[in-house]
């Protein structure tokens, strides 16, 4: 495990918070100097209205007193793929877009980091920017990108509006490769509750578990400081209260308020605590090689890890057991562990989320050829696990006698 004194904690995106916020979108895109933006989002938010709730904003700035709507683009699939944000890329320079507006989940978010990479490098092809599956530029060798650009997440899980990190999906590698630069996240972040109210029980909760994932790991890591503790910590916090809440009550929009909150804080705090992230390393390989979404991977994999690397968890637990509302008094850590591992079970029944991968195509012969997959993650560089213990993960999430 790679560790190191060495700290940094920036948050460069503003946030807007609150119901109908998305109104505010043309006049802060003019504050930003935009002239012609084009919104990103995908073909299941335009079908839910999502897309025309945004784009409509733009038809009540008078002609000639804001920016125009220059352009949608709509073609973004799962895991950021390349292809799409190569796509994208084009599409954006064939209307002459100066700005950059992001409406959705996480592929949504993170191919529009990674079109903003692609425009300020003068690249076609996002794959020449990573060819090793990783890159980190940090500052002051990486610099401002002067490319206007607002994110509206539509979902409460991976907080990209706001973090440092892009995962873009190789698909000639079938490998979840990462962009970490300070400026490619969001000039600004809108939280409107508003568009989070008609995503699916089910997505809403397993994009929950994302953000509960990235707070827990952030937690958890040899990097965590005081700054990302008190992120993480009420995050954690926070969709403990809420997710069942949202879960049972899409409408509910204050519940959907604090976990957009949490999930921003949970970013947050994993991507300046960033270490060991074993959860994230399982979730990456097993998305990229049975296309799992990411959030779901990480909701079946968190007990998982949890339960078979104890010695992560065990310095903080009784903080951790605090945070989840766990009563944990007097007991040494191994039982507080196991409580609060029973208790993340028992939040992913009660979310109706599944507690291993038996609705896809993964038996027990192909465990071996995850091994690999997992080792070579570029999530797995601080801290790699031997074959034996990333075989014994691997065997709690896929159904026994599976062949």
């Amino acid at each position: 495990m790679l560790t190191t004194t060495f700290s940094q904690f920036m948050l460069r995106s503003g946030i807007y918070s609150g119901s109908n916020t998305r109104a505010m979108v043309p006049d802060l895109f003019r504050g930003l100097g935009a002239k012609r933006v084009v919104l990103f989002s995908d073909r299941g938010l335009e079908k839910a209205g999502v897309v025309e709730k945004t784009a409509q904003i733009f038809e009540l700035t008078a002609h000639g007193t804001g920016p125009e709507l220059a352009g949608i683009y709509l073609d973004i699939k799962q895991d950021a793929e390349s292809s799409c944000v190569n796509d994208a890329v084009r599409y954006a320079r064939e209307v002459g877009a100066d700005a950059l507006l992001a409406v959705g989940g996480g592929s949504v978010l993170d191919t529009v980091k990674g079109v903003k990479y692609c425009l300020h490098k003068g690249l076609t092809n996002i794959n020449d920017a990573i060819p090793g599956g990783f890159l980190m530029e940090s500052f002051p060798e990486a610099a401002h990108i002067p490319i206007p650009h607002i994110a509206i997440p539509t979902t409460a899980g991976t907080g990209s509006e706001v973090s440092p990190i892009a995962v873009i999906y190789n698909e000639e590698l079938k490998l979840k490769t990462n962009i970490i630069n300070p400026f490619i996240s969001a000039d600004i972040a809108v939280l409107d509750p508003d568009l989070t109210v008609g995503l699916p029980s089910n997505i809403t909760a397993f994009t929950g578990f994302d953000a509960l994932t990235h707070a827990i790991e952030a937690f958890a890591s040899p990097n965590a400081t005081a700054l990302t503790d008190a992120y993480a910590l009420h995050a954690i916090r926070l969709i403990e209260k809420n997710l069942l809440t949202v879960v049972a009550d899409g409408e509910n929009l204050r519940a959907r308020m604090d976990m957009l909150h949490a999930s921003l804080m949970g970013i947050t705090a994993f991507s300046f605590a960033l270490n060991a992230i074993p959860v994230h390393n399982f979730a990456h390989a097993y998305g990229a090689m049975f296309r799992i979404p990411h959030g779901l991977a990480n909701a079946v994999f968190l007990p998982a890890v949890m339960e078979g690397i104890p010695s992560l968890y065990l310095p903080k637990i009784h903080q951790l057991a605090e945070a989840l509302n766990v009563e944990a008094k007097n007991e040494d850590a191994p039982a507080v562990l196991n409580k609060v591992i029973d208790k993340i079970k028992l939040l992913q029944h009660k979310a109706g989320l599944p507690a291993d991968f038996s609705d896809y195509s993964i038996s027990e012969g192909d465990l071996e050829k995850v091994i690999p997959a997992v080792a070579l993650d570029p999530a797995a560089v601080s801290f790699p696990m031997p074959p034996e213990l990333i075989y014994a993960i691997s065997q709690k999430v896929v159904p026994a006698g599976v062949k």
